[in-house]
Parts: C-alpha cells; sequence; structure tokens
C-alpha cells in the first residue's frame, strides 16, 4: 500500500502550520491634499512647456510695464471733464485752421486760372506772399490780433527750455509772429542758458519776460491753459503768468535779411 507519510504515534503531537503573519500596519490612506502635491510635484516639465511658460512671463511682465508707464506718464490722467473739451476744442481748431489755408490755397490757384491777365495777377500774390514771408522771416514788423504773455520770474527758476516750449505751444496754436521783449523769434531762433540769465539768438533777456504773439486769440490763449501746459509748467517753477487778448498787437523787432551762402532757389 503507499505510503501516506509519517504516521502519528501514540506520543506524538502535532502543531498546526504557522499562517503568514498579517501586514503590521495597513497603508494610510491619502487625502485630497495629498493626492494633489504628488501629482504637482516634483513638476513634469517638457521643454515646450517650460519655453512657453517663460514667454508668456516675459509678454504679461511687458504688458504691466507698458501700463504703468503709460499711467504715470499721461498728463491726461487727472484731468477734469472741462479740461478735457478744451483739449478737444484745441485740436479742432487745429484741424480747422488746415482747412482754412487749404481753401485759401485752392481759391489762389482758381483765381490764377481763370484771371484774364495772369501776369497781373500773379505779380500781385507774389507782393502778398513776399509781405506774409517778411512776416515769418521777421524782416518787417506786423500788427493784428492776438495776446501778451507776461511772466514774472521773482526766484529765477524759468529756464530756456520753458520759453522754448511755449513758443512751440503758441506756434502750434497758430501763432503767426511772436516777440519776447526786444527779440524777433523766427524760424532759426535759439534758446539758451547762461550764468542765471536766459538769451535769445545770443542777446540776454532778463524778467519779467514780456511774450507778444499776432494769431487768433481765441486759440491763442486755451493752447497755453490745457492741463499740463506751459501755465501750468510755468506756475510749478513759482512764477506767475498772465495771459491778456488784444485786438491790436504789435511786433516790430526786425532781423536783418541774410543772404544764404551755398543755398539758391530751383525754380526757374
Amino acid at each position: 500500500m503507499p505510503d501516506d507519510g509519517p504516521r502519528k504515534g501514540p506520543g506524538d503531537h502535532w502543531e498546526p502550520a504557522p499562517e503568514p503573519e498579517a501586514e503590521q500596519t495597513a497603508e494610510e490612506p491619502l487625502t485630497g491634499r495629498r493626492r494633489l502635491v504628488k501629482g504637482v510635484w516634483p513638476p513634469r516639465l517638457t521643454r515646450a512647456q517650460l519655453i512657453v511658460a517663460l514667454l508668456l512671463f516675459g509678454l504679461g511682465l511687458g504688458l504691466a510695464i507698458q501700463v504703468r508707464s503709460t499711467n504715470e506718464n499721461s498728463v491726461l490722467r487727472g484731468a477734469r471733464q472741462e479740461d478735457l473739451v478744451r483739449i478737444l476744442d484745441e485740436l479742432d481748431a487745429r484741424t480747422q485752421r488746415l482747412q482754412d489755408e487749404k481753401r485759401r490755397l485752392e481759391s489762389q490757384r482758381t483765381e490764377l486760372e481763370n484771371s484774364s491777365d495772369q501776369a497781373e495777377e500773379a505779380r500781385k500774390q507774389t507782393l502778398q506772399k513776399e509781405q506774409q514771408l517778411g512776416v515769418l522771416a521777421g524782416t518787417v514788423a506786423a500788427q493784428g490780433p492776438g495776446i501778451t504773455m507776461t511772466i514774472n520770474d521773482s526766484h529765477g527758476s524759468v529756464e530756456a527750455d520753458m520759453l522754448l516750449d511755449a513758443v512751440q505751444e503758441l506756434r502750434a496754436a497758430g501763432a503767426e509772429a511772436i516777440q519776447i521783449g526786444k527779440v524777433r523769434v523766427v524760424a532759426n531762433t535759439y534758446f539758451s542758458d547762461s550764468g542765471g540769465a536766459v538769451e535769445i539768438d545770443g542777446r540776454k533777456v532778463t524778467p519779467p519776460y514780456v511774450v507778444k504773439v499776432i494769431g487768433k486769440p481765441e486759440d491763442l490763449e486755451p493752447a497755453l491753459n490745457i492741463p499740463g501746459g506751459v501755465v501750468q509748467s510755468l506756475e510749478k517753477e513759482q512764477a506767475t503768468v498772465s495771459v491778456v487778448r488784444d485786438k491790436k498787437i504789435v511786433v516790430d523787432a526786425l532781423r536783418s535779411a541774410k543772404r544764404p551762402d551755398y543755398a539758391r532757389s530751383s525754380s526757374r
């Protein structure tokens, strides 16, 4: 008969085979926060994702800098509604002046084309143009409506560049003739600081600075008083400014006409 293994004798005792020990500690379940941390850290970024992230960061930084710079430098940031209306009126006035000049030139062209005596008409317009250019060049005196701006500078804080800004603003507003003190301001006029004084074309000018301007008063005065404009800039330097409209301003400071050394007319 087959052998079924060792037999149990009278003195033998059987012990059950040892069972595998149960795990001493069960794995602690993960919470939602731990699962989130485990999913994102350590980060698993591809090279393409890293490049895109850097580009987006640079774009955001550039936009932030641009917006901040725009907000800080805008002179209209704190402007009142009436100030904004005044600025719009000034822009409309400049547009109107350009349109008037265009119509005037078209009218001259039409007169030349339709005149029975074109030579006489051309001579008359040439004389008118000569007078206009003489006013612009400062070689002839001029009079007409305009304003007088007086700048009192008891602290000596007004510098050459401030007067230059005033001249540029007046020109943009349609000024046709400008005189500061006894100096005629023309296209090639230059301003400089010299020993605490202001020089215009090499001639010293002392306060109070009296600026006589020929042009449309309704355009000149608002141009000086816009927010952040000439008047406010001068008042920040503790200077006092007064602007007076007048129906007749006389600009009589003259400049000598100089013949150019090299330039010659190209017309034949």
